[in-house]
């Protein structure tokens, strides 16, 4: 073999390293990035959950400054998805969408999370690529709806949260029941996307169990006021101590439980 030949395949391969390198480099920028937004959509959420916990009368205003202090937060994580779009341009996106997948999921999560505190209803596909989008509205990379599907799904488990913890508080009964409308639908229309979308198949038995404990405290609730001529006050005590006291704070088991009766079936 010639000497032109040998140093022309050595160039060649000299090509495919530096190639190979700089797909690991970015990869490894990738990875990192997405443990930093994923933990900042988590403390968004966090963030979220702990406003509503608080202890006030208006739960509308309560409600709508929880989801305008979550969307300002979020601006910090949009930030963190512009500084990356250059590594994402055209295929290099696909080619490295597994390794930003869990912050986009865990983004939509916290979006829609704040999204639902403000307008009651879930985000749509097109306002979560918005938000992923530079001040003249050119997307950042596209939005795959795989990722916004699971995201919506992995909502259903901060409903649940928010449902069960605010209950016994004003206004928390009527919620409980709205969050338990929405979670049974998210639930049923995420379903037809499961045989098409694994993810999503895989989330629908968490999905399911958070849609039972709603259901089950809702259910709770409503025998309880059902059965008995109490003020609201008084019902509101009842809850709140029950759910205290039941499986150390963790809502689980029965409505009956879940209530403090165990009286046996007449």
């Amino acid at each position: 073999m010639a000497t032109s030949d040998v140093c022309m395949i050595q160039d060649m391969f000299d090509g495919f390293k530096k190639e190979f390198d700089a797909q690991n480099d970015r990869r490894e920028s990738l990875i990192k990035a997405s443990r930093d937004i994923t933990n900042l959509s988590k403390k968004v959420i966090f963030l979220l959950h702990r406003i509503m916990n608080e202890d006030v009368q208006d739960a509308s205003a309560l409600s709508k400054r929880a989801s305008e202090s979550g969307m300002e937060k979020l601006r910090e994580v949009q930030a963190l998805y512009a500084k990356i779009k250059m590594e994402l341009q055209g295929d290099l996106f696909w080619r490295h969408h597994r390794a930003i997948s869990p912050c986009l999921q865990e983004y939509v999560e916290a979006t829609s999370f704040a999204w639902y505190l403000g307008h009651s209803t879930l985000v749509s596909f097109s306002q979560v690529q918005q938000e992923l989008s530079d001040e003249n509205g050119v997307p950042f990379f596209p939005l795959p709806l795989e990722d916004y599907l699971c995201g919506l799904s992995d909502l259903t488990g901060e409903l649940m949260r928010l449902a069960i913890s605010g209950i016994a508080r004003k206004g928390g009964r009527d919620r409980a029941r709205q969050i338990c409308g929405i979670v049974r639908e998210c639930r049923t229309e995420l379903g037809k996307c499961a045989p098409l979308v694994k993810e999503v198949r895989k989330k629908q038995a968490v999905a399911a169990e958070s849609l039972a404990k709603i259901e089950d405290a809702v259910y709770a609730t409503v025998i309880r006021t059902s059965e008995y001529d109490l003020s609201d006050e008084i019902l509101d005590g009842i809850i709140s101590r029950s759910i205290s006291t039941s499986c150390g704070g963790d809502f689980q088991g029965s409505g009956r439980h879940f209530c403090g009766d165990e009286r046996d079936d007449d």
